[in-house]
């Protein structure tokens, strides 16, 4: 079998579905599942024990800053009394191990406002099976954006390389890594190109006190519109055994025409059928 068309047959195709709460198919319907089992139980009893009940000890939290999520919450932190969430955006890989769910939030401490935002989740599974939060963050807006339905991506039955060595796995991850550092490198020089050039055409865009931005056309213009310059530095980076899907992690100082703010990143990232990886979510956090 020739390169390409091994090559090809890792990256794959997956289906992009609009649905509100239809039948879902099995891969990526038990991850939305297990992210909605999780509000259900932050909304009927407490946020503390929604997430204690979906992390493990090699978890992250972004608070904003990254901690360990079962020190964190085992320390009792100063959570809001009431958080629910939503998943409009899911996608799983075909090693069934990775996955993505981002989505409007709500929030509140008693005797206070409600608050809103986005949150973003990486997950993986378990040595059991269960989906376990990877990382988690949140970026706070007005609550006010149109409100999407849920899109997902059902992974197909391709076949992709299974890879044994922990030297090869860790080189599939520095090829991201690669890519993100020079996504960082023409962001310096000109960030219209940058994220011309590695942002989806379908990217999912979060900025504080923003509501979702959709499409990559959007999002240049929004960054046009506030005179906003982002200069970002890579810092960790994690990808699914099958390959086709990836996420890195990073510092970012984000210049506008107000102010200097620093902030932390979450890119989630596709490789698409030209063998390009380009990002499908972006998520700036102030540090």
């Amino acid at each position: 079998m020739k390169f390409n068309k091994i090559f090809s047959l890792i990256s794959g195709l997956v289906i992009a579905t609009s649905v509100a709460y239809a039948q879902l198919p099995d891969k990526v319907g038990s991850l939305i599942t297990a992210d909605r089992t999780a509000s259900n139980i932050s909304k009927s009893n407490s946020p503390h024990e929604a997430l204690m009940s979906v992390v493990d000890k090699e978890s992250t939290l972004y608070v904003p800053s990254p901690v360990n999520a079962i020190n964190y919450l085992n320390n009792r932190p100063n959570i809001p009394d009431v958080m629910t969430w939503q998943p409009n955006f899911a996608l799983v890989s075909k090693s069934l191990d990775w996955g993505v769910t981002s989505g409007p939030m709500e929030f509140q401490k008693v005797g206070a406002v409600k608050r809103a935002g986005q949150y973003l989740t990486v997950w993986r599974r378990d040595r059991k099976g269960n989906w376990k939060i990877h990382l988690r963050a949140e970026v706070e807006n007005f609550g006010k954006g149109a409100k999407s339905d849920l899109v997902y991506y059902e992974p197909d039955d391709s076949w992709y390389l299974k890879h044994r060595s922990k030297v090869r796995l860790q080189q599939r991850e520095e090829v991201v890594t690669q890519s993100d550092e020079l996504f960082s490198t023409i962001l310096k020089a000109n960030n219209e190109t940058a994220f011309n050039e590695f942002l989806s055409d379908d990217v999912r865009y979060y900025y504080p006190w923003e509501p979702e931005i959709e499409g990559k056309k959007n999002v240049l213009a929004f960054l046009k519109k506030k005179r906003i310059e982002i200069a970002t530095e890579p810092t960790g980076v994690g990808r699914a055994y099958s390959g086709e899907y990836a996420y890195t992690s990073g510092t970012a100082t984000v210049r506008s025409k107000e102010k200097v703010v620093k902030f932390n990143y979450i890119r989630i990232w596709q490789l698409k059928d030209d063998y390009q990886w380009r990002v499908l979510i972006e998520m700036m956090f102030e540090r």
